[in-house]
């Protein structure tokens, strides 16, 4: 089991920048402020976008329900017999990792076969798979919709498409997400040194400062309401 004993460590190095800080990822633009009439420049980081779907007991589900969380997310469909099986066993070792604290941390494995992966179906997949419902959410919906998330939102596919018929994703990728809602870390769902390193990164990102700033679906709504 993956146990990431470096959370004990942070804990008591943390403040002292010793252990690393996982980065962030998909700059989208350079604000420009003056503070003190001292030009400083501030990069901004992509936000993960709002989004509803539903779980695997048929319940519609947000982003927005996920508030203060770290999330982890993943890309599969029930009827994969390729790399799909081991990424679930791999996402497992994780949330047991988590399992005593299962407010910190949320699982998302979306659907990318969403015409058949239905929640009945989805249901019948975790319970086979042995996973544990209260962190973890297996997700199907609109496909065009899942596979719009998954280009342009969490970035796991380089290639584009329409979400239609003869669209189709395929990622070993598990993504990292903070707080508030920026992407931390990108790993390789079938390597175990990876599965490590995400397990500690997780750790990290729990006790990251806050910077008093509102939940990150609360300014999303800000910003689109002015």
């Amino acid at each position: 089991m993956l146990v990431p004993l470096t959370g004990y460590l942070i804990v008591d190095h943390y403040s002292k920048d010793v252990v690393p800080i996982p980065r962030f990822y998909i700059p989208e633009r350079v604000d420009t402020v003056v503070k003190n009439g001292e030009v400083h420049y501030d990069t901004v980081f992509h936000t993960i976008r709002n989004f509803e779907l539903t779980n695997q007991f048929g319940n519609k589900v947000s982003l927005e329900d996920l508030s203060g969380k770290v999330l982890l997310v993943d890309f599969f469909f029930t009827s994969c017999t390729s790399i799909c099986p081991t990424l679930t066993s791999n996402m497992k070792k994780i949330q047991q990792a988590y399992v005593q604290n299962d407010t910190l941390l949320q699982l998302l494995s979306f659907s990318v076969d969403p015409v058949r992966d239905s929640a009945e179906r989805l249901r019948s997949y975790a319970n086979r798979m042995g996973i544990n419902p209260d962190n973890w959410w297996l997700l199907t919906g609109d496909k065009k919709e899942i596979y719009d998330l998954a280009r342009h939102e969490f970035f796991v596919s380089v290639t584009e498409g329409n979400g239609g018929p003869d669209d189709f994703i395929h990622t070993e990728k598990l993504v990292l997400i903070d707080k508030n809602g920026h992407i931390r870390g990108y790993y390789n769902g079938l390597d175990s040194n990876a599965i490590r390193q995400c397990a500690n990164d997780i750790a990290v990102l729990h006790l990251e400062k806050e910077k008093n700033r509102p939940p990150f679906w609360k300014r999303l709504f800000s910003s689109s309401e002015k």
